[in-house]
């Protein structure tokens, strides 16, 4: 009979830390990109032009990051390392669009 209420014991307090687990879990927090104010990053951004906390040179920057939770991250429109790298790789070619279209017009 010990044993019986030993073990419900043990499963009633495993089953109600699992609520907590799977809420920390939640709360964890992750690089989010595309946030950071200037001078507010957490560390070296995506591009490598730095490699220090609070070096962003403008607000919002998409390669610039800050830890928050993905709730947060996502209320505020940022973005994940994959998709700041490729929208990165989208602003790269239409720079480089752009400046071709500009010398061809000289």
């Amino acid at each position: 009979m010990y044993k019986a209420l030993i073990s419900t014991a043990t499963l009633a307090a495993i089953l109600s830390t699992a609520p907590a687990l799977t809420h920390a879990k939640s709360m964890s927090k992750e690089k989010c990109f595309g946030v950071a104010l200037a001078g507010k990053n957490d560390c070296a951004n995506l591009t490598g032009t730095h490699s220090c906390a609070g070096a962003a040179k403008q607000d919002k920057d998409v390669a610039e990051w800050k830890y928050m939770t993905k709730d947060e991250c996502s209320q505020l429109g940022g973005l994940s390392k994959k998709l700041a790298q490729k929208k990165l790789a989208t602003l790269a070619m239409t720079d480089t669009m752009t400046d071709t279209m500009v010398k061809s017009a000289k």
